[in-house]
């Protein structure tokens, strides 16, 4: 009897151990599973890495603006142009690669300028009363009257393409221009579209 029960004993034994094993054996499995789970769960939460396309930050340097030529008949007419600038960037920076792009001739097939070879902007500055601008001698050199007026037309124009109702402030050499050509055309200051307008109806 006492053989019997200690061969019992010993079959318990057995059998806990064995329920242990397949216990902690599940354990790991379990555990490994879960850790893989949850890794393949991470990397699939991990945030998408965006390369940057360089023709798109060259596109979002980019500004429309438009700067004015003559048609045939001589009326004022804007063409827009693409500049390279940061779009946060002040309206000077803006109005003077306008001007520049404006003075060295733009690609318009079906629009001239008035304005003189070699004319300069000599600065541009935007204040609270409008934008000032200075030019270089050569502007009131050459041309008659509709040439003279075409010119005029041209700055003023393009120095409010960012805002039509802002006073233009005209000087060249550092004077204010009060009369242009030989024909003596007033100038009135500052000007502005609507005085240009009435100044000079076509």
């Amino acid at each position: 009897m006492k053989e019997n029960k200690n061969s019992n004993s010993f079959l318990s034994t057995k059998t806990i151990a064995a329920l242990v094993t397949t216990i902690l054996a599940l354990g790991s499995i379990t555990a490994w599973y879960a850790y893989n789970n949850l890794e393949v769960k991470n990397q699939d939460n991990k945030p998408t890495e965006t390369i940057p396309n360089p023709d798109n930050n060259s596109n979002n340097n980019q500004q429309k603006i438009e700067i004015y030529g003559l048609n045939e008949e001589l009326k004022i007419i804007p063409n827009t142009v693409d500049i390279n600038i940061d779009k946060t960037e002040n309206p000077q920076e803006s109005l003077t690669i306008a001007f520049n792009t404006l003075l060295t001739g733009f690609n318009s097939n079906n629009l001239t300028s008035a304005i003189p070879e070699n004319t300069k902007l000599m600065s541009l500055t935007v204040k609270e009363d409008g934008i000032h601008i200075d030019l270089s001698s050569e502007f009131t050199t050459g041309g008659g009257s509709a040439s003279m007026i075409g010119r005029l037309g041209q700055i003023v124009y393009t120095a409010s393409s960012l805002n039509p109702n802002v006073n233009v402030w005209i000087n060249v050499d550092g004077k204010p221009l009060d009369i242009l050509g030989e024909e003596g055309l007033m100038v009135e200051q500052p000007m502005t579209r609507d005085i240009f307008i009435e100044s000079f109806p076509n």
